[in-house]
């Protein structure tokens, strides 16, 4: 723990209290962070910066505001921690919010979850060039004649926190994060430009790919979109490639959250414990994966995370109930958000799926789209490719598909082998049969 964020954390409460706060919550909050851009084989932006905030909730009265500063000098904080009381006695009465039950701090796991890459402080401005220079030129050597354009990026970052409350909870975390990735605009027919890319994000920069691998992939990527077209409205099975599974599946998500369950903007609200999904949909909360993006020891009540299984072979087993939306609903409270999620991989590869299915379209991006999470009714565009016979045929674009995710998820009928593992939502691709996809 940062002793000199903590200790900071400690006046902060005891000065709120001071000036009659009954409780209240701090956090501090600090980020370096370093990023770097090439287009045209030249530096386009090259940023460096390092940010330090507090926030503070007070609750006084019956109360309650949440008030942020970046200027941590004690001078300036005791005016803004005085202010900020003062203010909070005008705002109107909310009975529901309150500090947690100190029991939901009880149970935090020790464990290690390797979320700092130790050899951070190694990293050279001459290596963050190198890597950014290595994907972009392997992008525009494999985009050859058909690139109008790359950007390629990289961004790194250390990040340290403290988080504490006036009845007991004290807690702290630090992790790294790199990215790296490449966008890239090619000719196409006509006024056709397609743009697409690729992103990878993780803890440890050892766990990246070779930054040639990054920007062969973008290139490639982009160079699968020349020549696609609309083909016929048809009733088809689709694939929907690893990495764009969380775009669909968001709304899902979504419609599990306590905030929208007591808006009564849920189409999820009453089916606990109901089949929402196929037997092939289990989607586990892992808080506690090393290295994960999404690993945490606390949320941001404090409570202490656990491993939860939130659908269960279809089964809808659990909701993301924060303390104050457990409170204004009546439930038990779980936690306020999703940590790392998985849906458990499959056996086979999507080729091998493929070569299975006959014909139907490997979706490989999302454009635009919509849910009304009262109902579960969306639409959203889609590109990628026709495939017969397991080959792919033809890129697609300009398309759509409209459904129900009470009805979708369930005619999920195989899970691929190939878990997207850059990201917090770790999802292998998804077989969805008899999906309407509408085109000319």
């Amino acid at each position: 723990m940062n002793k000199e964020m903590y200790d900071l954390a400690a006046w902060t409460i005891k000065s709120a209290k001071s000036a009659g706060a009954d409780d209240c919550k701090v956090s501090i909050n600090s980020e370096r962070l370093v990023q770097i851009s090439y287009r045209e084989k030249k530096p386009e932006n090259i940023k460096e910066a390092s940010t330090k905030g507090l926030n503070i909730q007070v609750y006084v009265n019956g109360r309650y505001s949440s008030q942020s500063t970046s200027d941590l000098r004690k001078t300036a904080l005791e005016s803004f921690i005085r202010n900020a009381v003062a203010t909070t006695k005008l705002l109107a009465e909310d009975p529901f919010r309150t500090l947690p039950d100190p029991r939901y701090y009880e149970g935090r796991a020790k464990v290690d979850l390797s979320l700092v890459d130790t050899a951070y402080k190694n990293l050279t401005a001459e290596g963050r060039h190198s890597l950014v220079q290595a994907v972009e030129n392997a992008c525009l050597k494999t985009g050859g004649d058909k690139v109008i354009s790359v950007t390629a990026q990289e961004q790194d970052g250390y990040q340290e926190s403290v988080l504490m409350t006036s009845n007991g909870f004290e807690g702290s975390a630090e992790n790294t994060y790199f990215v790296a990735g490449a966008q890239m605009t090619a000719k196409d027919e006509g006024d056709r430009r397609p743009m697409g890319g690729t992103f990878v994000v993780t803890i440890d920069q050892k766990a990246m790919p070779k930054p040639e691998k990054i920007g062969v992939e973008a290139a490639e990527r982009t160079l699968a979109l020349l020549g696609a077209k609309k083909i016929k409205t048809e009733t088809l099975p689709v694939i929907v490639e690893n990495r764009n599974v969380s775009r669909i599946f968001g709304a899902v998500l979504s419609a599990m959250s306590g905030r929208n369950i007591q808006q009564k903007q849920s189409f999820l609200a009453d089916k606990k414990g109901q089949k929402i999904g196929s037997e092939h949909l289990t989607l586990i909360d892992d808080p506690f994966l090393k290295g994960g993006l999404g690993s945490r020891l606390y949320d941001g009540d404090g409570f202490a995370t656990k491993k939860r299984t939130m659908i269960e072979r279809g089964v809808l087993n659990d909701f993301y109930i924060d303390w104050y939306y457990s409170r204004k609903l009546g439930w038990e409270p779980t936690t306020g958000g999703s940590s790392n999620l998985f849906i458990p991989p499959g056996k086979r590869s999507v080729k091998e799926i493929m070569k299975g299915l006959g014909r139907g379209i490997f979706i490989t991006g999302f454009i635009g789209g919509n849910t009304n999470l009262t109902t579960g009714d969306g639409s959203i565009g889609i590109f990628g490719h026709l495939f017969e016979n397991g080959e792919l045929t033809q890129a697609i674009a300009e398309m759509n598909i409209a459904d129900n995710h009470l009805k979708l998820w369930n005619r999920v009928v195989e899970v691929a082998n190939d878990p997207w593992i850059y990201s917090s939502q770790r999802f292998p691709s998804l077989v969805i049969d008899r999906v309407v996809v509408s085109g000319i």
